[in-house]
């Protein structure tokens, strides 16, 4: 399981990736908060693994500000088959996100480019310095996709701008998704729309984006935020310089919480514990006498035994770390461990 590619499964083994910690609310959660910033207030969401648990903490959404709809699908359909399983409610134009994504992109521009180009598909495109790892995107002068290229070998890139994960559609694409089986995007609608000459356009975008889909981006998705790098409208005052408590926070006078930090309700500190941030801890959690933390991320019902140390960690809900265990550059569970390498 080790490598800055380690996927995201040792923590979601129990819990759906919509519902893994950011800041210590749902990456969907940000996500939903991103919509609204830009007036959206529908929202579908495609669901496969361990749906209940998602629809059990959004309920209809009026909580959050929208108006959700739930897809089911027994079998995953891929990217693009996920969306013709939503095609019923689907009359006008629509925004596709990639769950795994974190971007400060203003889709309010997107969708007036979009609009501009009279495209039945906009890509949303970010520059990469090495676009060897993903697949890229060939635009002409107008912006219009000319072609797909997957994963060039090095020194043969014809470009450095990638596919970005969000997409701005209109309803005629459906017709070319083959119903009731896998499709994706990639490599089945994008290329079928070129070859039928249909207008697929790319959206440039320089700003803060970030593929959380790996133990490592994750993790650093979690400090870039922490560190002011990029912002989230739904925590405010968690930047640089900031520690920022929920409520019923009981901290030792003689324990220590460094900046940048975020703690989550009902945690304790007991005497002569250490924090240093960059760090996240989540709800209900307890940090013994002499513990030291720093550059960790740890989730809900977590105890820290007395004088343990963790650095460079991942903690997911309900571990208990023994008294003077020492771990480092890790992703605990309460079933395993995996190494996690931090490398940007």
């Amino acid at each position: 399981m080790g490598g800055p590619g380690t996927r995201l499964q040792p923590l979601t083994f129990n819990v759906p990736k919509s519902l893994v910690p950011v800041l210590n609310r749902p990456v969907m959660e940000h996500m939903i908060a991103y919509l609204r910033q830009f007036g959206v207030e529908d929202v579908i969401l495609t669901l496969n693994y361990l749906p209940d648990a998602i629809r059990d903490y959004f309920g209809d959404g009026n909580d959050f500000g929208v108006r959700l709809t739930y897809c089911f699908e027994k079998d995953p359909l891929g990217t693009a088959g996920a969306i013709k399983n939503a095609a019923q409610y689907l009359d006008g134009p629509f925004i596709v996100l990639n769950g795994d994504i974190f971007t400060e992109m203003d889709l309010a521009d997107m969708y007036s480019f979009h609009a501009r180009s009279k495209a039945w598909a906009t890509i949303a495109l970010t520059w990469v310095d090495n676009p060897g790892a993903f697949g890229v995107v060939e635009t002409d002068e107008k912006s219009k996709v000319r072609a797909f290229i997957e994963k060039p070998p090095p020194g043969t890139e014809t470009t450095n701008w990638i596919n970005a994960g969000t997409y701005i559609l209109e309803p005629e694409v459906l017709s070319y998704i083959p119903s009731g089986r896998h499709y994706m995007f990639e490599k089945g609608l994008f290329p079928g729309l070129l070859d039928a000459g249909e207008p697929v356009f790319g959206f440039s975008y320089r700003g803060y984006w970030l593929d959380m889909g790996t133990l490592n981006k994750y993790f650093w998705l979690n400090v870039d935020l922490l560190e002011a790098k990029t912002s989230t409208p739904l925590v405010v005052g968690a930047g640089r310089d900031g520690v920022r408590r929920g409520p019923n926070v009981t901290v030792h006078p003689s324990a220590e919480i460094t900046a940048p930090a975020v703690i989550g309700a009902d945690c304790r500190f007991d005497n002569d514990s250490r924090v240093k941030g960059p760090a996240i801890i989540g709800r209900d959690c307890i940090i013994e006498t002499g513990a030291c933390l720093e550059n960790v991320i740890i989730w809900d019902n977590v105890r820290v035994g007395a004088n343990a140390r963790l650095y460079n960690c991942i903690v997911s809900s309900g571990v208990k770390i023994e008294s003077g265990r020492e771990v480092a550059n890790c992703v605990l569970t309460p079933a395993q461990s995996a190494p996690l390498p931090l490398q940007r």
